[in-house]
């Protein structure tokens, strides 16, 4: 029995009152438990202490388990049989819908008479509701099972006996003792590489945006873990009993007890909000759980990314804990009998068994610096394997000496910039830094944004996390195994003249988050201090805070703007200034985007990033005092054009009367590659009405980046949306289209896919052909316009719903309006977004698709019928009403912008 009789929660005598006056023994029982969890659910939300809730669950499953054994009619035997509690109900934890793991452990194997009264048994316990996992065994059969098998002797090692005679369990213990099956050396090794291939299921990372409360890295299974290895090597059976000389502090102990009552917390109302046995913190109930533990919102953050932040900071402290007891079990199990001498480095530390250590208990007191100092020498020595443990407790137990005092001391500026000069381990180190907790110390406004979630679907990691992740994908671009994925940028980082200073803006970029205003002017100011404080040269300062004020421009300019328009290229050049500026931009724009979301790299952001990049080297090169002229371009690309066309036998005749039906901006957004590919295919055509569509697949670097679908007809002001919504149905995702109109009526349409996979289609015949057929349908017949498609709304997805901003305001420098809309992603969106167009009779130029996690920023140029900006504000109200209530979701829209005609 675990706890004191609890009669509020189970009364044995009422009950077996009960039972004997009551026919239906199985409603007595469901009745018992049913009472049972909403007495637990009630001390839960009444905070009881969680230890007593958990464990009392399993006392009141110890007692119904004992009500139920004995209504049970057995045989009389020679055998003798206990009923054994295994796993987590061995250790009296059970959270609501936790699994009830059972063992029949058997004296030995003529128990036949004992078959029908386990079924029954097993057949009951099922029938009233309970989830239970069981096996039967004998004593011989559980040392034979768990002898092959690594979890069978895990969930042994936890057995617990609820009932039955004693010396069974007794006897089971003594085959499964480590003199005779898994010493703890190999049970080590073995729960060591379950536990690794756990964490990489789960990106080998705490900060998931809906993590596993329970097998996620830093989650119950590591503190289990760490309790089965000192239960195997050291007889430990409690985590209390950690707390010892030589293995845990108080401190230490504390911290892990904490952490696991949290988390056990979190676990309880997983379950008793789901109402089954749920250990994914999803989405679902992020929300629900923040304001059941008492968070609120504030004017900087909604109270789910407040609940979050705590969560990923407990279980970072979890990680951290971890970390070092795994390594001290390294030491003590696999290593104890070494006799290799230790390897000095310097006066302060030594390598030992591959790994560093200090010198004595006093190096971090006496040169407080060697806090530092300590990871410098990792970088410098990439042979070190890592840090001994009792090191790691060391520095954390001196944390508390970096302070103003230390931050202003020029030893520590010194060592700390050079980390970031070192060839190796830069992200390593820094990602160790921040483990031990010496990082956020160092620069408290990193301590800030640790464990710092962004309640979205586009950022995946919390703050801290993609920030060391974006510097792990810096060093990557200059590993050779990355230079064809990331061929331009691999190139462009081997020539920064100080490859220092991008570390440095990589580590600043989002630093300024979490605190209200923009984040990016935020992380200058900081970015800006810290050069002053670290005696950085001014030109360098200034370089990393212009990287962190602008560190989001090109990505928006390359997927916002339209970078075939020489003067918005001629504007991105005048920002960026040198060559110098756009190379470092450039590598950190690249590794931002890699770093905030795996998914979000594809073909066609690196075509787009490449094609800015190209296009402003240029520019650069020219001189900014002489930009390239739209009439330049036009020229050029035309007379390249039509040198590719009489080679392929075109006449010049046909090329330039079709040429003298397009408009000057017709050249301006197409390339000469492009051009060539339009111009044959329309005189091929010939005078045909029918629909001309064409699906071209291409590796040539021109083209790189997408699927184009190249469409040539009539105008009409619904192909747009005809052509979108089919390629919805085809399940294409459209990330930009071009639509031009002849002075002959014929529109010509070149559109950007991807498959739903962010890929390019590739070379299957078959589906291009279907692509080809399925548009050609569609078009042939708009008046038969196909229906919006209907798909199921991602489960992720429904918990943004967000009011969406629209817009409008005519463009400057061209006869358009722009369009820009900010919504929540929907399947079907983009065709929703063109059937309003086609309501009100506007006409699309040109469409940039940006999908960022759940929300699109699309933008869109437009004109009325006759080809011009919109010019009527009760049009442009009318059109920004539509779309709110068509895109919303739920709540009223709102107009964020209104200009120049209005």
């Amino acid at each position: 029995m675990l706890l004191p009789t609890d009669p509020e929660l189970f009364d044995a005598a009422a009950f077996e009152q009960q039972l004997a006056a009551d026919s239906n023994s199985l409603a007595t029982f469901r009745s018992a438990i049913e009472h049972a969890r909403m007495v637990l659910d009630q001390r839960f939300l009444d905070q009881h202490d969680i230890h007593d809730v958990v464990h009392a669950r399993a006392w009141f499953i110890d007692q119904l388990l004992e009500q139920a054994w004995h209504a049970q009619n057995w045989l009389p035997g020679t055998c003798n049989i206990a009923l054994v509690a295994v796993g987590g109900y061995g250790r009296g934890e059970l959270h609501p819908y936790s699994d009830i793991d059972l063992l029949i452990l058997l004296e030995h194997e003529q128990h036949e008479h004992l078959h029908a009264g386990i079924s029954a048994f097993l057949t009951f316990l099922w029938d009233i509701g309970l989830e239970v996992g069981h096996s039967v065994r004998t004593v011989q059969q559980c040392a034979d099972e768990a002898s092959g098998d690594l979890s069978v002797i895990t969930n042994l090692l936890e057995s617990r006996l609820v009932l039955g005679p004693n010396e069974l369990l007794v006897a089971m213990r003594e085959l499964i003792g480590p003199q005779h099956m898994w010493p703890s050396e190999q049970f080590f090794l073995g729960k060591r590489a379950e536990q690794r291939e756990r964490h990489t299921k789960y990106n080998d990372t705490e900060y998931n945006l809906e993590p596993n409360v329970k097998s996620s890295p830093g989650g119950l299974r590591d503190l289990q873990t760490i309790m089965w290895v000192a239960r195997r090597r050291f007889g430990m059976r409690t985590l209390s009993s950690l707390e010892a000389p030589g293995f845990l502090t108080a401190g230490e102990y504390r911290l892990l007890s904490q952490a696991r009552a949290f988390l056990w917390q979190v676990r309880y109302a997983l379950h008793m909000l789901a109402g089954r046995n749920e250990d994914r913190l999803l989405l679902d109930y992020q929300h629900k759980i923040a304001h059941m533990f008492g968070y609120s919102d504030d004017d900087n953050r909604p109270a789910i990314e407040h609940f979050m932040q705590k969560y990923y900071r407990i279980i970072m402290g979890i990680s951290q804990l971890s970390d070092l007891i795994s390594q001290y079990f390294e030491e003590t199990i696999l290593r104890a009998d070494s006799t290799e001498l230790p390897t000095p480095l310097n006066e302060r530390f030594r390598i030992r068994g591959g790994y560093i250590e200090a010198c004595n208990p006093y190096v971090f007191s006496d040169t407080p610096s060697a806090i530092l100092e300590i990871f410098v020498l990792l970088a410098q020595h990439p042979e070190i394997k890592g840090v001994r443990s009792q090191t790691i407790r060391m520095l954390r137990d001196h944390r508390h000496l970096i302070d103003d005092a230390f931050r202003h001391d020029e030893r520590n500026i010194n060592l700390f910039l050079e980390l970031f000069r070192c060839t190796e381990g830069v992200h390593m180190n820094l990602r160790r830094m921040s483990r031990y907790g010496i990082l956020g110390r160092y620069l408290p406004e990193f301590g800030r944004i640790v464990g710092q979630m962004q309640h979205d679907l586009f950022h995946i990691y919390t703050v801290d996390a993609h920030t060391l992740n974006l510097i792990k994908h810096l060093r990557k671009l200059r590993h050779p195994d990355f230079a064809e994925k990331y061929s331009l940028a691999s190139a462009v980082i081997g020539r920064l003249p100080k490859p220092e200073l991008i570390y440095l803006a990589g580590l600043f970029h989002d630093i300024g988050k979490g605190r209200g205003g923009n984040h990016s002017l935020l992380g200058a100011d900081i970015a800006e201090e810290f050069g002053k404080l670290h005696q950085l040269p001014k030109a360098d300062t200034r370089l990393i805070t212009w990287l962190v004020r602008n560190h989001l421009v090109m990505s928006v300019t390359a997927q916002r703007k339209d970078i075939s328009d020489p003067e918005e290229i001629h504007n991105f050049a005048l920002l960026v200034g040198d060559q110098v500026r756009l190379d470092y931009l450039y590598v950190l724009t690249v590794a931002d985007i890699n770093a905030t979301n795996p998914t979000l790299w594809n073909s066609w952001r690196a075509q787009l990033l490449r094609q800015l990049y190209s296009e402003t080297r240029r520019a650069l090169r020219r001189g900014l005092e002489n930009p390239l002229e739209r009439e330049e371009q036009i020229s050029t690309r035309q007379a390249t054009a039509l040198s590719l066309l009489t080679e392929d036998g075109v006449a010049p005749q046909a090329v330039e009367q079709l040429w003298s039906q397009l408009g000057d901006d017709y050249f301006v957004r197409h390339s000469a590659g492009d051009i060539v590919w339009h111009t044959e295919a329309i005189l091929q055509h010939g005078d045909s009405l029918e629909p001309l569509v064409l699906v071209r697949e291409t590796t040539q670097r021109e083209y790189d980046g997408g699927t184009q679908i190249f469409v040539y007809g009539v105008q009409r002001h619904d192909f747009f949306a005809v052509t979108v919504t089919t390629l919805d149905q085809l399940n294409l995702s459209t990330l930009d289209a071009r639509i031009m109109t002849s002075k002959g009526h014929f529109s010509i349409e070149t559109y950007i896919v991807l498959d739903a996979e962010g890929d390019r289609i590739g070379d299957d015949p078959e589906r291009i052909q279907e692509i080809r057929t399925g548009l050609t349908t569609a078009l042939r017949n708009p008046e038969n316009f196909p229906a919006i498609i209907q798909r199921r709304v991602p489960r992720q997805l429904k918990h943004f719903s967000f009011t969406p901003q629209i817009t409008i305001h005519n463009d400057a420098q061209r006869p358009y309006t722009i369009v820009e809309v900010i919504a929540p992603d929907r399947p079907g969106l983009l065709a929703r977004i063109a059937g309003i167009f086609v309501e009100f009779n506007l006409s699309l130029v040109k469409a940039k698709i940006i999908t960022l996690g759940e929300r699109i920023e699309d933008v869109f140029f437009i004109t009325d019928a006759d080809g011009l900006p919109l010019s009527d504000p009760d049009l442009c109200h009318a059109l920004q009403e539509s779309m709110i209530a068509q895109l919303s979701t739920g709540a009223s829209g709102t107009v964020t912008h209104l200009s120049n005609a209005y």
